[in-house]
């Protein structure tokens, strides 16, 4: 797939109509901007941690399997707050008390994660059989 191409190949409504659809790789429908930032390593971990309520900073750290780190997360809490997903407060006291959490939109984005989430369960033994199969394929069967 092209950088600037979104459409999808299969048809996927009723009528033939592709689910996604950009006309010209200039047409920015605002669908891999979103992607960029859901598709990124940590942010749809974020988003799960936060659903749950207000979280600090090394809280949120903690809860975050896999290990992210303090600058990783720290970009991460921006990207989001930038994109309005995510409320940053700030407490004066010392050391600063920094608080996150899920704005209404952030909130929103919460049921398609669920939904992402109940979709990779569902179908997590298909894959595995997939990779196997695949796996097991000769070498040079597969091609690049």
């Amino acid at each position: 797939m092209s950088a600037g191409h979104t459409a999808v190949t299969a048809s996927g409504t009723a009528d033939g109509e592709p689910v996604i659809s950009c006309e010209t790789p200039q047409d920015e429908c605002g669908v891999r901007d979103v992607l960029d930032r859901l598709g990124d390593k940590w942010s749809v971990y974020v988003v799960v941690e936060l659903a749950s309520g207000v979280l600090r900073f090394k809280e949120l750290q903690r809860r975050i399997h896999g290990g992210i780190s303090q600058r990783m997360l720290t970009l991460t809490v921006r990207r989001l707050e930038r994109d309005g997903l995510v409320k940053r407060t700030v407490y004066p006291t010392i050391p600063p008390q920094v608080e996150y959490e899920l704005t209404e939109m952030g909130h929103s984005l919460t049921h398609l994660v669920k939904s992402l989430a109940d979709w990779s369960i569902a179908h997590r033994p298909a894959i595995a059989e997939a990779r196997e199969a695949y796996d097991a394929r000769p070498a040079e069967d597969v091609r690049t």
